[in-house]
């Protein structure tokens, strides 16, 4: 597994989300708990512009397809191509870099790979 870095307010926020268990599964709170878990923490103004947070506009391919835009959202925030944090995808994008590729295994058995091409800065919401 690549390593990830996530920022302070990230990390708290999405730990406060994750424990509060409203509007995800067990499942998917425990999956990004997982990945909090692992992340290297760093204070939010040492988080380089080039690692997946929260508001990240990402081009990253999916399963070897086309390239594809993805915004990592919150939950119920609606935007174009956005993709929660609860997703499978969006976890898995949590913290990478540009370059970066992250593989797992769903509850079903498939295996998934997301690569990241590029990452915009954090979009004000």
């Amino acid at each position: 597994m690549p390593t990830i870095i996530v920022g302070e307010a990230d990390r708290h926020d999405l730990l406060v989300l994750a424990m509060g268990g409203t509007g995800h599964s067990a499942d998917a709170a425990d999956d990004l708990l997982y990945e909090l878990g692992r992340a290297k923490v760093v204070d939010d103004r040492l988080l380089p512009p080039f690692v997946v947070r929260m508001g990240s506009t990402v081009l990253a391919t999916i399963d070897e397809n086309e390239a594809q835009v993805i915004r990592l959202t919150y939950p119920g925030e609606a935007s174009a191509n956005a993709v929660s944090i609860f997703s499978p995808i969006g976890t898995a994008l949590l913290g990478l870099r540009a370059g970066q590729t992250m593989r797992w295994t769903e509850r079903n058995g498939k295996r998934r790979t997301v690569k990241v091409h590029s990452v915009s800065d954090q979009i004000s919401t």
